[in-house]
């Protein structure tokens, strides 16, 4: 059977800007078939405009399906930092391969950012950037933008200025050498208060520090001072994604799938949420445990049992709200590991406010229910006094538990958002039980039990 294009993504010669955009919105959710169709049938124009708005898994499968001859003229197209991305996606074998195809600066270039870790602000950085020296004058340095601006620069918004060593000295925006006098000098113009990016940094690290600046490029150095590229803020936007994608398919309970979700072999779909879901059936299987160890006492009371999804529930829900809010603001680094106090005390605080609001609604609805002497039996008062004030506990609890674990995990240096809301909520259902039973047993020791 032939395969088609969906109406909606096919190229479109009268307006083939709106091709390449749902394309590119499409591509995650298309078959390997339907991408090689819409791919081939685009116009070579538009065909480059595609593969450059690629991730490095989606260009490396389309220069999997070409011939040889086509991919240098593919991968060349692609700045140094992509290049690199790219040849990360690749075997062994296939990278040294694709590597030979490059010229010999881009592959200088490309070699070295390999040599950092795709993590790391080096793995992120373009090698090409505006150069100055600091004894140029203004109208020398405009001659040598101009010839600057016809290579493959990462951005010309900024001239980094460097040293004979290539240190860092400064940064001039176009703007400020275009009106500054023909005859300064560029150290005379440049501004010397920067903010620079070790090239060993996190990412996440870098986004960070993008976020709570407004500029769109950022020079990065080494421990010696020296500038090995810039990051620009279009990187950052893509790290933001997954790093994002990840954190929420770990809170999920689930390992972190590193690609689209079509793009996963079943078997490996598999392997990364079946851990993650035993370990969470083994800790289920403690609730069954804590149960059995209360079971004379659900035999006395069993008015007891019917509380028990209520309250383990309101202690799971609260626990996901606290490692949710901790682990979110770990991210934005509104947190650190030393504010561990500060906000033990405010969810602290809140537990105990959030579980009387809950206990007194509890406490309500059993006394105020029109059938509650049928339902509850005699000592309904009693019942509902304990089921209020285990929910003060449990919900206490579970929100203590929710926003230390996070703290504990990148003490330990664990990523806090393996802080799993399913995690966090199946260890406070065991305790919450324990919880539960024990305030019951105080409150109605001598009646019902």
């Amino acid at each position: 059977m032939e395969t088609q294009i969906p109406e909606q993504i096919r190229p479109d010669q009268e307006n083939p800007l709106h091709s390449v955009d749902a394309l590119l919105q499409a591509w995650p959710a298309m078959s390997a078939a339907e991408r090689s169709l819409a791919f081939h049938g685009l116009q070579r124009s538009d065909a480059e405009d595609l593969f450059l708005a690629m991730g490095a898994a989606d260009q490396a499968e389309v220069l999997h399906e070409i011939s040889p001859v086509e991919k240098r003229t593919w991968i060349r197209l692609l700045a140094p930092d992509d290049a690199a991305d790219l040849l990360q996606e690749l075997n062994f074998e296939e990278r040294s391969w694709m590597l030979a195809l490059l010229d010999d600066i881009t592959r200088r270039e490309v070699t070295a950012l390999m040599a950092y870790a795709e993590d790391e602000a080096g793995g992120l950085m373009n090698s090409r950037f505006v150069r100055l020296r600091p004894e140029m004058e203004v109208d020398e340095a405009i001659t040598y933008l101009r010839q600057q601006a016809k290579t493959h620069v990462e951005t010309i918004y900024y001239a980094y200025v460097l040293d004979s060593e290539q240190k860092l000295l400064g940064v001039a925006s176009f703007r400020q050498i275009f009106s500054a006098p023909p005859d300064r000098r560029v150290r005379e113009i440049m501004e010397t208060d920067l903010k620079v990016i070790p090239d060993d940094m996190d990412q996440e690290e870098v986004s960070r520090i993008f976020s709570q600046n407004d500029l769109t490029a950022m020079p990065v150095v080494d421990a010696e001072g020296h500038m090995k590229g810039i990051v620009t803020v279009d990187d950052i936007v893509t790290v933001v994604q997954e790093e994002a994608t990840e954190d929420f398919q770990k809170m999920g309970g689930t390992e972190a799938l590193d690609a689209p979700y079509f793009q996963i072999s079943f078997l490996e779909m598999i392997r990364k949420r079946a851990g993650w879901l035993t370990i969470l059936f083994v800790g289920e299987m403690f609730t069954a445990t804590a149960m059995g160890y209360f079971s004379k006492e659900i035999e006395r009371a069993v008015v007891l049992a019917l509380f028990i999804p209520l309250i383990i529930s309101s202690g799971g829900n609260s626990g996901s709200q606290a490692t949710t809010l901790i682990i979110r603001a770990m991210a934005l680094g509104e947190v650190r590991i030393k504010d561990w106090w500060r906000v033990f005390m405010r969810e602290c605080a809140s537990g105990i406010t959030l579980g009387a609001i809950l206990g007194l609604i509890g406490l309500l609805r059993i006394l105020i229910w029109p059938a509650r002497k049928t339902l509850y039996g005699d000592h309904y008062a009693l019942v509902a006094a304990s089921v209020s004030a285990s929910l003060v506990g449990v919900v206490l609890w579970g929100t203590l538990a929710g926003s230390m674990l996070p703290f504990l995990l990148r003490k330990l240096g664990f990523d806090p958002a393996s802080a799993s809301a399913p995690f966090v909520a199946t260890i406070v259902d065991v305790t919450g039980l324990i919880i539960y039973f024990s305030v019951a047993s105080l409150i109605l020791g001598g009646t019902l039990l």
